[in-house]
């Protein structure tokens, strides 16, 4: 998801899609302790895009 997608959602649906990544996050975290995981990128994407979730979410808090 892009930067614009994430933009136009409301923070109820941005909380929800945080949560959803921070699952996958996790998941993916046990994933690579026990060397099941080879497409260790995946991990450094996720965490991205929660960062700019979480970005978003302080920008539109300060907004109003």
């Amino acid at each position: 998801m892009n930067t614009k997608e994430m933009r136009a959602k409301s923070p109820e649906e941005l909380n929800k899609e945080m949560l959803d990544l921070r699952r996958a996050q996790f998941s993916m975290r046990m994933q690579v302790a026990t060397q099941q995981m080879t497409k260790t990128t995946e991990l450094g994407r996720v965490k991205r895009e929660i960062a700019q979730i979480k970005t978003i979410l302080t920008q539109k808090a300060k907004a109003q």
